[in-house]
């Protein structure tokens, strides 16, 4: 399969690290013009200095109007990976109304208003685009004292299916990404306990966690040409794991 970017703009949110940051490198390596955004300083400039090519934007996404504001400045984007998100271990009896306002306005609305953004521009230039979103395979199998977390990309998941309901007949597809555990950063901190872990590890049967290429590799191919005729679709990365 060929993927070459080139002459694509490319935007990547949560780019500073784990999914992100290796989607937004993997992009500029086949030729796209990246623009990574991610609320971190610290981490965009590291990204920066690992491929100067990369273009970087500092914002926080829950800051619906600075955000836009930020997007309009580097249209037109004709790739958008919705990566940016948070996890938090909230069981249902100890979830926050603040907890649930800070994960549905960074895992969900943040989607919205991007997306809004990108999409009006397109239009506007009678351009076609991608869209990726960054789901999890907890939309659709639930997982146990993350309340907040799992609702919130099973609502992903509703809005990339109404998304490429809406946007295909005008040129625009839509797709997910749906993994397990990853092994970045965060998945690492939030599955470092051996026996929840391993628990998991049981029921997968390659007998390993998701690595970061494996999501790169499936943002990249429904980003690609090669996958025309894939839309609305969730892509379940996870070894095949078993439901018990």
């Amino acid at each position: 399969m060929n993927f070459d970017f080139s002459g694509k703009r490319a935007l990547v949110t949560g780019a500073g690290a784990g999914i992100g940051r290796a989607t937004a490198l993997k992009l500029a390596e086949l030729g796209a013009q990246v623009i990574a955004l991610s609320r971190t300083k610290a981490h965009l400039d590291s990204l920066k200095q690992e491929n100067p090519s990369i273009e970087i934007i500092c914002v926080d996404l829950v800051e619906w109007s600075t955000t836009r504001e930020a997007i309009k400045k580097v249209t037109p984007i004709h790739l958008l990976v919705n990566n940016a998100g948070i996890c938090l271990q909230t069981p249902l009896l100890d979830a926050t109304p603040e907890q649930f306002d800070l994960i549905f306005n960074v895992n969900l609305k943040a989607i919205m208003n991007v997306s809004q953004i990108v999409v009006a521009d397109l239009l506007e230039r009678n351009l076609k685009g991608n869209i990726v979103n960054v789901s999890s395979l907890a939309s659709h199998r639930g997982v146990a004292n993350f309340f907040l977390y799992a609702a919130s990309k099973s609502a992903v998941d509703s809005f990339t299916k109404t998304m490429a309901l809406e946007l295909s007949p005008k040129g625009i597809r839509v797709n997910a990404v749906n993994p397990t555990v990853v092994m970045t950063e965060m998945g690492r901190h939030v599955w470092s306990d051996k026996e929840k872990s391993e628990a998991v590890l049981a029921r997968i049967p390659q007998g390993k966690f998701v690595e970061k290429l494996d999501v790169v590799n499936g943002i990249v191919f429904l980003l690609s040409d090669n996958s025309d005729m894939i839309n609305g679709h969730m892509l379940l990365i996870e070894g095949g794991l078993r439901c018990c």
